[in-house]
């Protein structure tokens, strides 16, 4: 039984309003050509398959064409939702997928017997159980009890993801003992495969990752997964093993989604199952589109361009994407013009372009002149944050002011440890330590309200369809 582990396609992303089309299409013809090459039985993409929970067109259209191509290889599809993923929107198509062979797992609601699945090698015998796990979302294993604290809610979450998994591994091996007792078959000979979309804890992420709290649950322990024969994880773009386990995997992105996983080589995963043996075969994923990150002073990125191969080798029609961070203690006004005249009649393109100083924390005094593509939503926010006179705030001893930030977020709820951790309060006077408590609660409520803003809205997703439902059977 060989099984091709992938995940993380994000299609659709737009990468600094650059389409990633024409690389998603290359990847998607590059595996179908490995599922022929190794003759692989089963493909499992853990999550992610759309990098917003409302894709473009033809991110749905190359989403359908690969599972439409693959019907003719005799290869079982499993799709796994995932955080950027809207479950309305792949279990659209959902009936009509289970026809061509291809199984979507979007949510962890609902009958937990369809997301136990049988795959079939290609002679057409059970070669694996697998206990389809996708983003879990905390509505759909707990319930919410009055005058938890934030610990007890956080103790709660981990063991219900838990004893989810629990269940469906004791389902996958009363399934395979039935398999086993119709077909002669030994069942230890049939392996059982897990998979998951969320974070585990000890993992190494990239900039492109966005943190998901499932709840307040920051990360899982490994030792909370059962023990599966393989471990098939999403979410993490860099590929990597969790736990320094062999068999518990995160395959990583197909192609670079920020410019920081560049020093990664991309990667699927290939798990081949034989006579109670489990190889893991990593397969690197060619580079589809040429991107580059140039840093140093003005001299050493005029080098490093005039010495680029990638920028050599590059075509009109396929230009360089480049990320440049310029070293410099100084403010340059014409900052961008002198790095547009180094790539004069070059075939590149910059996308992102960077200030580096040494001073680690700055204010907005000093980044006012910065193009607003130069800086991300969280170093505007640090920036106000490092204007503002927490010290003197203290002594508003407004109720209001104090209760809502309280209401809204104790202590104990805070889910940003590094932040936290780099605003360590100084002991040395209660002033210092309360205003750093205020930094901490302010900071928090600003990583809440991002990932609300990001997080695809199920609730409104329902009520349209509900309202087209009603509108239909009103017809």
């Amino acid at each position: 039984m060989k099984i091709l582990h992938t995940s993380d396609w994000h299609l659709g992303q737009s990468f600094f309003t650059k389409s990633r089309k024409h690389e998603h299409d290359a990847f998607l013809k590059w595996l179908l050509k490995e599922v022929d090459t190794h003759a692989i039985d089963a493909v499992i993409v853990a999550g992610d398959v759309f990098d917003t929970g409302t894709p473009p067109s033809y991110a749905r259209e190359l989403y359908h064409a690969f599972i439409g191509a693959l019907q003719g290889r005799q290869c079982t599809l499993v799709v796994l939702g995932g955080n950027h993923d809207s479950v309305s929107v792949l279990n659209e198509s959902k009936s009509l997928l289970k026809y061509l062979n291809s199984h979507v797992i979007a949510s962890t609601f609902g009958d937990s017997a369809e997301q136990v699945i049988a795959l079939k090698n290609s002679i057409h015998e059970v070669g694996a159980i697998l206990c389809a796990v996708p983003f879990i979302r905390p509505k759909d294993v707990l319930v919410s009890t009055a005058g938890q604290s934030a610990i007890d809610k956080r103790h709660a979450l981990g063991e219900a993801i838990k004893q989810h998994y629990a269940m469906l591994y004791q389902q996958a091996i009363a399934l395979r003992n039935s398999i086993a007792a119709q077909t002669q078959q030994q069942a230890e000979t049939i392996p059982i495969v897990a998979t998951g979309h969320l974070t585990a804890l000890g993992v190494s992420q990239s900039e492109s990752v966005r943190d998901i709290y499932i709840g307040t649950l920051e990360g899982f322990d490994a030792g909370g997964f059962p023990p599966a024969d393989y471990i098939a994880l999403g979410h993490i773009h860099r590929p990597q093993k969790v736990a320094k386990t062999e068999h518990i995997r995160y395959s990583g992105s197909p192609i670079p989604l920020s410019f920081d996983e560049l020093n990664t080589q991309k990667q699927v995963v290939m798990v081949e199952f034989t006579s109670g043996q489990t190889a893991i075969t990593p397969i690197p994923v060619p580079r589809f589109q040429a991107m580059e990150v140039i840093k140093g002073d003005l001299a050493s990125i005029e080098l490093a361009i005039n010495s680029s191969s990638a920028i050599a080798n590059a075509t009109e029609f396929s230009p360089v994407w480049l990320c440049i961070e310029v070293e410099t203690q100084d403010y340059l006004t014409d900052l961008q013009q002198r790095i547009q005249a180094l790539l004069e009649g070059k075939n590149a393109e910059i996308l992102q372009l960077k200030r580096v100083r040494k001073s680690a924390t700055k204010s907005l005094s000093e980044t006012k002149n910065r193009q607003l593509s130069e800086l991300s939503v969280k170093e505007v926010f640090e920036a106000r944050l490092a204007l503002e006179d927490f010290d003197s705030l203290e002594q508003d001893n407004s109720p209001e002011r104090d209760n809502s930030l309280e209401r809204d977020n104790s202590p104990e709820q805070d889910n940003s440890p590094e932040l936290i951790e780099s605003l360590e309060p100084d002991e040395s006077t209660p002033t210092q330590a309360s205003s750093t408590n205020r930094k901490a609660r302010i900071t928090h409520l600003f990583s809440e309200a991002v990932e609300r803003v990001h997080a695809n809205d199920e609730d409104n997703d329902a009520l349209v369809n509900r309202s087209k439902a009603d509108k239909e059977q009103a017809k």
